[in-house]
């Protein structure tokens, strides 16, 4: 049998996280199983095995998979010629949440009280998420409210813990509402 390309493997990485966060927001962390991912997956249980070790290693990278994207669309806004200002960017990743991975990362940030390694990646992508917010709420008091750097980066620090509280409590609304309250909004 070839031999899978690294470009491959990293595909076949993101498809196995991707089953899984499905399973993950359907059944939960804790009863969904590695065979649940396998069926998702469309793939051999032997497949999950070479990418993965374990089901608490998917729940790793799915985390990471999930925040990763979050943080990549907030250092887009901070770079924009305008970036938005708090409540606009607030509106923007609140309207960016989808309700599986939203039930996922609660479920994620449950699991970071208990695992450390999961706790580690909660507190770096959250410590990563707040430091993009504040410099994207800088940019904006440097290029729209013209406020001079230093003062900027000050006036930022509150705001974007703010925002990100914000951002955090729809996640857990959004985590909390049913299929049905999903499909009437």
């Amino acid at each position: 049998m070839p031999r899978l390309t690294d470009a491959r493997k990293e595909l076949r990485r993101t498809q196995i996280a991707e089953a899984a966060v499905r399973c993950f927001s359907r059944n939960g962390l804790e009863r969904t199983s590695i065979a649940d991912i396998t069926a998702e997956s469309g793939l051999s249980v032997g497949s999950i095995y070479a990418h993965y070790r374990n089901k608490a290693e998917l729940v790793r990278a799915a985390a990471r998979e999930m925040l990763s994207r979050r943080a990549g669309t907030i250092g887009e806004y901070a770079a924009a010629d305008v970036p938005p200002g708090p409540d606009e960017l607030l509106s923007r990743l609140t309207a960016a949440i989808d309700p599986a991975e939203a039930r996922v990362g609660v479920q994620t940030w449950s699991e970071a009280t208990t695992d450390p390694a999961v706790r580690d990646i909660i507190v770096d992508a959250t410590d990563r998420m707040r430091t993009m917010l504040h410099d994207c709420v800088t940019a904006w008091l440097v290029k729209v409210e013209h406020h001079e750097p230093d003062r900027a980066r000050e006036l930022a620090a509150p705001i974007a813990h703010r925002v990100m509280a914000l951002y955090q409590a729809e996640l857990l609304y959004t985590a909390l509402r049913t299929t049905d309250e999903e499909t009437a909004s």
